[in-house]
């Protein structure tokens, strides 16, 4: 079994706003854990999503665990530009260092039609990211 693929970079810019409409979607129907404690607490815990993580963190050592948190899992992380950009499309005012995107809620339900379509844009985002990892190596 190949290990999980490890996106060390920050996302192209075409493909940069896939990943925030994806966040955006995710944060509607209240799959996301935002922020460095509520992203290790849920990497623990087990649960799989996509990690997307700011690239303008400082200071740096805030988030440095977070993507060997990621690896030793086997969760795929990114990293985008900015935190700011991280906050509008996870639907918070506060500025956010990491995201981490769940494919199911932890709490209550989703429709199966809605829960589909995330498993869909979730399959879809990592697979636009996984051609651009292997495109660059």
């Amino acid at each position: 079994k190949p290990k999980a693929l490890k996106w060390n970079f920050l996302v192209a810019c075409k493909y940069l706003t896939n990943v925030l409409l994806f966040i955006a979607v995710a944060a509607e129907h209240k799959c996301l854990k935002r922020g460095v404690k509520e992203v290790v607490k849920s990497i623990r815990r087990g649960h799989k999503g996509l990690c997307v993580i700011a690239g303008n963190i400082s200071p740096i050592d805030v988030i440095t665990h977070v993507p060997i948190l990621c690896e030793e899992a086997d969760i795929p992380y990114v990293y985008v530009p900015s935190k700011e950009d991280l906050a509008t499309a996870g639907a918070t005012k506060r500025p956010t260092c990491c995201i981490l995107v769940l494919t199911k809620p932890t709490k209550g339900k989703l429709d199966p039609a809605e829960q589909e379509k995330i498993k869909a844009d979730y399959s879809q985002v990592v697979a636009d990211i996984s051609e651009l990892t292997s495109s660059l190596f």
